[in-house]
């Protein structure tokens, strides 16, 4: 009998886990899981996946946002048939702007789907994400929203390209307005390029701070080591990515013969 209560006590005592933290925790893990997958294919299959995600996500919201303002939204009137083609147009603006669930997903997901995917080509060309990057793959996303959604007919080129400069310039100001109140990066940064490219390309930019606490700078990549990043609270699956990329890297294998 001492046994069997003993048995039920240290269940009891056992602290049972929360389904949302488990949830979560899965959720990261994958996420985690698939960025260092994406980051490892080549470019033309890492932009698709890109545009593909982001496109669904995308979809989802403007899905979301069509059934909520569908039914407060009231019909629009069909224009006579002797109408103007500036009014024409102005009321397939008004249709493309004031869908349902439907035309919303396909707005959004055209929006968000293009814009991640030339903002993910852009920075893996250039190694860096700035205004021009950004204002690239806004004035694709918005080009290609005209296209779609069908604004700006019979003249649709020409329309493309002015809501995709009108993108450009909305996201090109929003841009630099996050840079003038945003804190100024340290002067120290320039220590550490070569590793803020390598965490992003790897999913890890949220470890950027553990290399920074334990002034793990570029000149120290070729000679990283698993102890090494485990003392700078490195989980294990982060620091194998890491460890496989700077033995991958040319650059850093040719800077480790150097060293050596």
């Amino acid at each position: 009998m001492e046994q069997g209560k003993q048995g039920v006590m240290a269940v009891k005592l056992i602290p049972q886990q929360n389904p949302i933290e488990q949830i979560q925790a899965r959720f990261k893990e994958l996420e985690t899981g698939f960025k260092a997958w994406l980051s490892k294919q080549s470019l033309p299959v890492e932009v698709a996946m890109v545009t593909l995600t982001s496109s669904a996500q995308g979809a989802a919201i403007g899905a979301l946002m069509g059934t909520l303002t569908n039914d407060k939204s009231s019909p629009l009137p069909t224009p006579p048939p002797q109408a103007n083609p500036q009014a024409m147009a102005s009321f397939q603006q008004a249709q493309a702007l004031a869908g349902g669930p439907l035309a919303q997903a396909r707005n959004f997901a055209v929006i968000t789907g293009v814009n991640a995917g030339i903002s993910c080509l852009m920075k893996r060309l250039r190694g860096k994400e700035d205004v021009q990057s950004s204002m690239v793959a806004a004035f694709g996303s918005g080009a290609m929203f005209s296209l779609v959604s069908g604004m700006g007919a019979p003249n649709q080129p020409a329309n493309a390209i002015t809501s995709g400069l009108f993108f450009a310039l909305v996201q090109g100001g929003l841009f630099k307005l996050g840079e003038k109140f945003s804190k100024p990066p340290p002067a120290e940064d320039v220590f550490y390029d070569k590793t803020r490219s390598m965490l992003y390309k790897l999913g890890l930019q949220d470890y950027e701070k553990n290399f920074r606490k334990g002034l793990l700078t570029d000149s120290t990549l070729p000679l990283l080591t698993d102890s090494a990043l485990r003392d700078v609270r490195i989980p294990p699956g982060p620091r194998l990515l890491i460890l496989d990329h700077v033995q991958r890297d040319p650059e850093i294998k040719d800077r480790q013969g150097n060293v050596r």
